[in-house]
């Protein structure tokens, strides 16, 4: 019994070895006999493919946790990716430049003020004893005045390293610092709505979707389809690093994905922040009558899925040597497959970044074990749609359901066994602000 619930716990990483040992032993040979998918360089390629789904996937996996979704991720990247060819390689003052600069300032403001203020804020629940749950109120000096000086000093610093590129052209930290913050605005003007207006986060998202490919079409322009980068040429020479390998062993963008998944996992783990996202995920009403601050939660898991959305679209102009406002079709469905794939529930309050990383993983592995075969584009569609069905029945333990409606050999016994461990769940929920337990560990 216990060998069985160790293989079930771990289910996620034996269908990532079982696909790794797929793509070893189905891999075709190079004309000197070399195994191509073990191959150093398509490893690599792996994973450079794979980062920029990855960090959309990474922001993903905390809202969908909340119990919400994300569907502008792939038009939030678009239009990040135009802003950030049109900052590289048209200098003066352009649509990216005045959509990104006074986004950049507005975020600086908006961010010192709100940091400044929550480290008050904790500061006087500190001193006020460790059973306060709830905001304490603060005078006007750290409440109001000294939250705001730092706001107006960060967003003057932030100008005064900006506005000097305009003339010229900017370089590759101007870029990394504009257009996350350009999808980080969104990103919060999506959880806004969602916790202000009471809105389902399917429509707003679908609605924001739309929109911000509408404004990415009128910052490129009517005339510009596709914004060309070519380091050295139209663009900073130093924006190659961005695509090259770091010690030469793994590529930048696989370091920026692996990094984030570590840092926002550690978030979720370790931090209040993260047990506060489960416990909304659980039981959203629960969690707001004991005392967590559920709307802001929820506004920050969606400002982090845009931020994260701004940073995969400069790897995106690093790699592709390109900015276009379609640049993220469809990016969101894969993003979303991922998650789910690693065991994260699109009910809520049921997941791990551990998993969503395995997810990415598999996902990359699949399209690559079907492109070293050459297989038609359209049916690669179709396997990964039924992998994908598959994976979410053995990760919900619904097979046996479906084996037994179908009157297949094994569905009752199947059924029986997924009951028996759907029952202790039907209990009465508890709130439980330590994290899921059952999340992919």
């Amino acid at each position: 019994m216990t060998a069985l619930k160790l293989l079930s716990q771990t289910k996620l990483y034996w269908g990532l070895i079982a696909i790794f040992l797929i793509g070893v032993l189905a891999s075709p040979m190079s004309s000197k006999g070399n195994n191509i998918f073990l191959s150093y360089g398509n490893l690599l390629d792996v994973l450079r493919q794979v980062s920029t789904t990855g960090l959309i996937a990474t922001g993903m996996t905390a809202v969908i946790i909340t119990g919400g979704i994300d569907l502008s991720v792939g038009s939030l990247m678009a239009i990040c990716s135009v802003v950030c060819a049109m900052l590289l390689t048209v200098p003066g003052v352009t649509p990216g430049v005045a959509l990104g600069v006074p986004t950049v300032a507005l975020v600086a403001l908006c961010l010192g003020f709100v940091v400044t203020r929550f480290i008050f804020q904790n500061l006087a629940k500190s001193r006020a004893g460790a059973d306060v749950a709830r905001e304490v109120r603060l005078d006007g000096i750290r409440g109001l005045v000294t939250p705001a000086v730092v706001g107006v000093v960060l967003c003057c610093l932030s100008l005064w390293y900006l506005l000097p590129q305009i003339d010229s052209k900017f370089g590759v930290l101007g870029v990394l610092l504009v257009a996350p913050c350009v999808g980080l605005l969104f990103g919060t003007l999506n959880g806004f709505i969602i916790v202000a207006g009471r809105l389902q986060p399917f429509i707003v998202t679908l609605a924001m979707m739309v929109t911000a490919l509408g404004i990415a079409r009128l910052t490129a322009g009517q005339n510009n389809a596709v914004l060309p980068v070519y380091t050295g040429s139209n663009a900073t020479a130093d924006f190659e690093i961005l695509r090259s390998l770091v010690f030469g062993i793994i590529p930048m963008p696989g370091l920026f994905f692996l990094g984030a998944i570590l840092i926002y996992g550690a978030v979720l783990r370790f931090t209040p922040f993260g047990r506060y996202v489960y416990a909304i995920g659980g039981n959203e009403e629960a969690a707001r009558l004991s005392g967590i601050a559920a709307g802001r939660v929820k506004i920050a898991t969606y400002a982090i899925s845009g931020l994260l959305a701004g940073i995969a679209a400069v790897l995106y102009v690093a790699q592709y040597r390109q900015g276009k406002p379609d640049a993220g079709a469809g990016l969101e469905l894969d993003a979303i497959a991922a998650v789910v794939i690693g065991g994260t529930s699109l009910m809520g309050g049921r997941g791990s970044l551990t998993g969503t990383f395995c997810g990415v993983l598999i996902f990359g592995l699949l399209s690559n074990i079907l492109q070293l075969h050459n297989i038609n584009s359209n049916l690669q569609l179709v396997l990964k749609g039924m992998i994908i069905i598959g994976t979410v029945l053995v990760q919900e333990r619904n097979a046996g359901d479906l084996l037994a409606y179908l009157r297949l050999p094994g569905g009752q016994t199947a059924r029986k066994e997924t009951a028996a461990a759907k029952r202790p769940s039907q209990e009465t929920p508890s709130l439980n602000l330590g994290g899921n337990k059952n999340e992919t560990t």
